[in-house]
């Protein structure tokens, strides 16, 4: 089973160009599934409905979330009923919309995808996605999971995929619109990278008008972050996974 994960779509100029390329990849890399963080797909951060369907037609089949999930309140009726748009797992049960995994059926494989959130340097009030994981595996009859960790320190990152390796199929990361260079097989069968990168404008400052960020930068004041348009990227990873070592 081949998986594709896509990086950080950023706003329609992201979505656009991933509309443009997907569907060619999909088909020269014999893809299985498409994993693709959206959680920026709309213009101004966060997700919407129109956002969300423009990736799904695109041939998207799982979209994961992080700490812009809520940002539009239309999404959350959206998240409610979707069983394939997922925000991080470790956000509050009960008070906040939409669930943090899904199950897709491959027809001979069942495959868990999770979307979790780091707490170093992000949001404090997440439960430790240490003790989520756990919680989710107990009761995961799946034999493939792949995990969307999205979180800024790298050492969180490489600490929870020491965690789960051999538990999990797969670990990427996501939130920094970086791309590493660390993907990796550990020792007990999990595939993993820190960051998977970003979708959008090459010569941007995550996907933002560089002028715009060297404002800020400058005077420290706020501003809008409007997008860079021109030349787009589509970073990702292709997973190839097995039963043998799962």
């Amino acid at each position: 089973m081949r998986v594709l994960c896509i990086g950080d779509v950023v706003g329609k100029i992201g979505c656009e160009f991933l509309r443009e390329k997907l569907p060619k990849l999909k088909r020269e890399k014999n893809i299985d599934l498409t994993i693709c963080n959206g959680e920026n797909s709309a213009d101004g951060n966060g997700i919407t409905p129109t956002s969300a369907e423009h990736l799904f037609d695109s041939g998207v089949n799982v979209i994961t979330l992080g700490n812009h999930s809520f940002r539009r309140k239309e999404m959350y009726d959206y998240l409610d009923e979707s069983s394939t748009v997922i925000r991080p797992a470790n956000f509050p049960e009960g008070t906040t919309p939409g669930v943090g995994y899904c199950t897709v059926d491959m027809g001979r494989l069942q495959v868990k995808v999770i979307n979790l959130m780091g707490t170093m340097l992000m949001e404090n009030n997440l439960e430790n996605p240490f003790h989520k994981i756990d919680k989710i595996l107990q009761e995961a009859e799946e034999k493939i999971v792949i995990v969307d960790f999205h979180a800024e320190a790298t050492s969180e990152k490489l600490a929870f995929v020491n965690y789960v390796d051999g538990r999990v199929s797969a670990v990427f990361g996501t939130h920094t619109h970086v791309q590493t260079s660390d993907e990796h097989i550990f020792s007990d069968g999990t595939g993993y990278i820190t960051d998977v990168g970003m979708t959008g404008p090459m010569e941007s400052v995550l996907g933002v008008d560089p002028e715009i960020v060297i404002k800020k930068f400058k005077t420290q004041m706020p501003v809008r972050f409007d997008l860079k348009k021109g030349k787009c990227k589509m970073e990702c990873i292709i997973y190839d996974l097995s039963l043998i070592h799962i």
